[in-house]
């Protein structure tokens, strides 16, 4: 994710030089007091559009075990349990509630589980056009380019599911009132795109770029709207420094500790609520942002998703795709990001198709 033209800081972590930090937009953006003061106050009045209930789906079968997987696309059983239990690396994720089960609320195309069911595909942005395709012009035309793409992905029986990802807490070039360095997304922003991501079926996932917070206070920031069946996370580590450290200035990083503690956190959460299956993605440029990949654990009330983000030719794309792709343990999911302007630096951008041949297959096809 980008809050403005981050190229400049991707180079500085592959070797080009030192990029002084771009001015961050504060579109779509509040402090985090008027943040809280605002939560509290339309709590009590308003809340997020009402989800439409989706049929049942009796015909359901277990969850892809990972990306390696060749499992037929098909429905999927429930994966919500009254406790989650983390997948080890090497074993297979589970589920645990047949479809159906009182209580147990429904993906926007039906079903409880996202895998091996459907491929997501879809738009990243926010408020300012600078932050990706998804905030250019009108939001329900965008919504419906991101369905009208999703054909080219359907080859292989998987059924897309559009994603609007938007990013809801952004990093910011100044530090703030409390010197963490990021802004939240206001929530008649987030409502906004709920409301349309809900008029067409679609997911809503929210971005993190946590700056000098923890990706777990973040997270349950979102708690609200995470409580919806549509709305799935999203954290962008690239964007993750440390305390004495600016982003922009250095390359963010997280290790598997971190993000098995926050999906940990999610997967209780999505149990209790009696939620489907949550989106949990992970966004990586390259190895170094995340420490210990092996390490991490899939959960069975998440769709956990490792998303290549590398820029550049198809063919660096594809090397990256390899390397990044080659230590995730199984249960883990993979996930594939495309950018319309800076991959077109460097040729052509990649065709569905084209992406449709990686191996593994992506799940999650992304847009910038």
């Amino acid at each position: 994710m980008r809050p403005a033209r981050p190229l400049q800081n991707r180079k500085l972590l592959m070797g080009v030089g030192a990029a002084a930090l771009v001015p961050l937009v504060l579109a779509g953006c509040q402090s985090d007091s008027a943040q809280t003061a605002q939560t509290a106050q339309t709590a009590e009045t308003a809340g997020p559009p009402a989800a439409s209930p989706a049929p049942s789906d009796p015909d359901s079968t277990p969850a892809s075990p990972g990306p390696t997987a060749s499992t037929s696309p098909s429905s999927s059983s429930s994966p919500v349990s009254p406790s989650d239990t983390s997948t080890a690396p090497g074993t297979t994720t589970a589920t645990a509630t047949p479809s159906g089960s009182p209580g147990v609320q429904e993906l926007p195309r039906g079903g409880t589980a996202l895998f091996p069911r459907y491929r997501l595909v879809g738009y990243s942005g926010g408020a300012a056009e600078a932050f990706g395709r998804l905030g250019i012009g009108s939001l329900q035309k965008r919504t419906e380019e991101i369905e009208k793409l999703g054909t080219k992905y359907d080859g292989d029986g998987r059924e897309p599911l559009p994603v609007l990802e938007l990013i809801a807490t952004v990093v910011q070039a100044s530090p703030g009132k409390d010197g963490l360095h990021r802004s939240r997304t206001s929530d008649a922003e987030i409502e906004r795109y709920l409301k349309v991501a809900r008029a067409n079926k679609a997911l809503l996932l929210l971005n993190i770029q946590p700056g000098r917070a923890d990706f777990l206070t973040e997270v349950k920031a979102m708690s609200r709207w995470l409580a919806e069946p549509d709305v799935g996370v999203a954290l962008d580590p690239e964007w993750a420094v440390g305390a004495k450290e600016r982003p922009g200035r250095v390359y963010g990083r997280t290790s598997a500790a971190e993000l098995n503690e926050v999906s940990l956190w999610l997967s209780e959460f999505v149990a209790e609520k009696q939620l489907p299956q949550k989106p949990f993605v992970v966004h990586q440029l390259a190895s170094r942002i995340i420490s210990d990949v092996p390490g991490l654990r899939a959960r069975r009330n998440l769709g956990f998703v490792i998303s290549v983000d590398g820029i550049g030719s198809r063919e660096a794309k594809e090397e990256t795709w390899r390397k990044l792709v080659k230590p995730l343990p199984e249960g883990i999911h993979t996930g594939f990001k495309l950018f319309f302007e800076e991959d077109r630096e460097h040729g052509r951008l990649m065709t569905p198709a084209q992406v449709l041949k990686l191996k593994p297959r992506p799940e999650y096809v992304l847009y910038e």
